[in-house]
C-alpha cells in the first residue's frame, strides 16, 4: 500500500507485516525493569492461551517454557487452572476428537496421533477414543469416498480405489473399513454399471 506523502510515516494499523504492529517491549513486564510476581504473570500468558485457543496442559506447559517461566510456578499456576476448570486434557481431548472426526474426517489411529502431537496423555486419549462409535467412522468413511468419487470420473477403478484407499489410510482409517468401503462405491459408481 503506498500513501500520498512518503515522508510521513503510515498509520499505526499498517506497521508490521501484514498491517499487523510489531509487539510492544512494554507488554512484558520484565523489559521494563519492575518486579514481577511470576505467578500473576504466567496466569496472564495461560489465560491469554486459553483465550484465543482451547489448550492442553502440555501445550500451556510448552508456552511457559518458552517464555523461561520457573517450572515450579509453571506448575503452580496449571494445578490451579485445572482446579478451577479451565484447563482441563479430558475436556481438550473429547472436544479435539469431535472436531477433528466431523471437520477433516480422521479416524481413531490419526486422531490418537494428533492427541498424542497435542500432549494429551495415553490414558486420556483413549477414553475420548472410545467415545468414537465404530459404525459412525464407517458412515463418515462412506461420506469422504463419496465426495472424492465426483472428481474423479473418468478414471479407471483401479486408479479410484488406488487414491481412494490412501486417502482413506492418510486419515487414519482401518485396511479393512477402507477397502470395503472404496470397493463399494467403486463398484457402485454410475460409469462403472454395465448396461
Amino acid at each position: 500500500m503506498t500513501f500520498a506523502d512518503p515522508a510521513t510515516p503510515p498509520p499505526d494499523w499498517a506497521v508490521g507485516s501484514r498491517g499487523v504492529a510489531p509487539p510492544d517491549p512494554e507488554a512484558d513486564p520484565r523489559t521494563r525493569g519492575e518486579a514481577v510476581d511470576p505467578h500473576d504473570w504466567a496466569r496472564q500468558i495461560v489465560l491469554r492461551q486459553l483465550t484465543a485457543a482451547p489448550r492442553s496442559r502440555s501445550q500451556l506447559e510448552q508456552v511457559l517454557r518458552r517464555k523461561e517461566c520457573p517450572d515450579d510456578v509453571a506448575c503452580a499456576v496449571l494445578n490451579r487452572m485445572e482446579e478451577v476448570g479451565l484447563v482441563d486434557d479430558e475436556a481438550y481431548a473429547g472436544m479435539l476428537v469431535r472436531s477433528q472426526q466431523a471437520g477433516r474426517g480422521l479416524a481413531r489411529r490419526a486422531l490418537a496421533q494428533e492427541l498424542r502431537r497435542k500432549g494429551v496423555d495415553d490414558d486420556t486419549a483413549r477414553a475420548a477414543l472410545d467415545e468414537v462409535d465404530p459404525a459412525d467412522e464407517e458412515d463418515r468413511a462412506r461420506q469422504l469416498v463419496a465426495k472424492k468419487m465426483r472428481s474423479m470420473h473418468g478414471l479407471e477403478p483401479v486408479v479410484q480405489t488406488r487414491r481412494l484407499a490412501g486417502m482413506l489410510a492418510r486419515k487414519g482409517y482401518p485396511s479393512d473399513v477402507a477397502m470395503r468401503v472404496v470397493r463399494e462405491a467403486v463398484r457402485e459408481a454410475p460409469e462403472h454399471q454395465r448396461d
